[in-house]
């Protein structure tokens, strides 16, 4: 059996990773192959020979070079580059990762050759379609042969659209595989190492930001009844914050400064963050992997969005939705200084040991 494993985004790499991983501990009584190609949707300096090391996997077999352009011209790029992997390569199946444009592309140029495709992270609905990632998750979702789900919302989200009871597969979480796997090598690793080390001993207690959801950053008003609130909550307690390429470029575009006690960090390679924000007391967010993530270790979350696909880090996890208003996040601050901290539990099959499944169920089937 030959898998082609799709990336177009670091997050990607970190979900993909314990996947290699688990096949390469079949390879020795199975015959199953993979090839690694990265479509190059985001560009990533970061993205060197030692990120790969860190990940405990080889370079993509194939850079596609995909990047830049609106989301029509990086699909359409995306899925000329990725048809003549297909044509030579001929795998038995096609795994994408996540909602991205490189997930929905290849998903659709797999399907057109009549390969088939495997969706990890399926299933997951915010029922908000003016997210990109929502069309991606969709129509990449209206086309898999296999779906591997999260949470158990995945698993009902697919069977009230029509799938097949028998072509879902609730496995758990890979990003919590990688969680995990880094986790322990953070731990392992001397804490001077990192670069962050003195600046995170001399704060004591902070917080941990990450924003750069464009209904968030795009908008001058609500970007700015963000900051005005975190920068109320840094006057009491300091903020980490790495920020993203598209965030700087639109707090310097409507002149809207933050707090000298907003800590504000260049992009953090995984170890770098993870160092980080393990030890906030909470971390702020509009992320959808850092929802997940401070599940998986115990760390209070506040996502600074009105909806989550991911429900159950809000019903079982230490998430909380709080909404965009500055408001809300200093309700969620104050709440916080009293001790109304959610503990919440890791949901089922959270293991580490998702990958494994994936890869057993894609044996079992392909080959058997």
């Amino acid at each position: 059996m030959k898998i082609i494993l799709v990336a177009g985004a670091r997050p990607n790499f970190m979900k993909v990773a314990p996947i290699i991983r688990a096949i390469k501990t079949r390879q020795n009584n199975t015959a199953i192959e993979y090839r690694l190609v990265h479509t190059g949707q985001h560009y990533d300096a970061n993205m060197s020979e030692s990120f790969f090391d860190d990940l405990g996997i080889p370079a993509p077999d194939y850079h596609l070079n995909a990047g830049g352009g609106s989301h029509s011209e990086q699909t359409a790029k995306i899925m000329v580059a990725f048809e003549k992997v297909c044509l030579d390569e001929a795998p038995d199946v096609v795994l994408v990762v996540g909602d991205v444009n490189s997930t929905l592309a290849c998903s659709i140029v797999a399907k057109k050759l009549l390969i088939k495709v495997a969706h990890v992270e399926a299933g997951l609905r915010s029922f908000d379609l003016t997210m990109p990632e929502e069309i991606n998750r969709m129509v990449t979702d209206a086309i898999t042969d296999y779906f591997f789900t999260t949470e158990k919302h995945g698993n009902e989200n697919l069977l009230r659209e029509g799938k097949s009871d028998g072509s879902i597969h609730y496995v758990g979480h890979v990003m919590i595989d990688n969680l995990l796997f880094q986790h322990a090598k953070v731990l392992n690793t001397e804490a001077t190492s990192f670069s962050n080390h003195d600046l995170k001993k001399s704060l004591g207690n902070y917080l941990f930001l990450t924003l750069h959801r464009p209904s968030n950053v795009d908008n001058e008003a609500r970007l700015l009844d963000i900051v005005e609130a975190l920068n109320q909550v840094a006057e009491e307690t300091p903020i980490l914050f790495p920020v993203h390429p598209r965030t700087r470029k639109m707090l310097d575009s409507f002149g809207i400064r933050m707090s000298e006690r907003i800590v504000q960090l260049d992009p953090l390679g995984y170890q770098e963050a993870l160092y980080l924000w393990k030890d906030a007391l909470c971390v702020f967010t509009d992320s959808g992997g850092l929802q997940e993530e401070t599940t998986g270790l115990g760390v209070p979350c506040f996502t600074i969005r009105d909806n989550t696909e991911r429900p159950v880090t809000v019903e079982e996890g230490t998430n909380t939705l709080i909404g965009t208003t500055g408001s809300n996040i200093l309700a969620a601050y104050g709440g916080l200084k009293k001790g109304h901290v959610k503990t919440g539990s890791m949901p089922e099959l959270w293991d580490g040991k998702a990958a494994q499944r994936i890869v057993d169920i894609l044996i079992d089937d392909v080959i058997s």
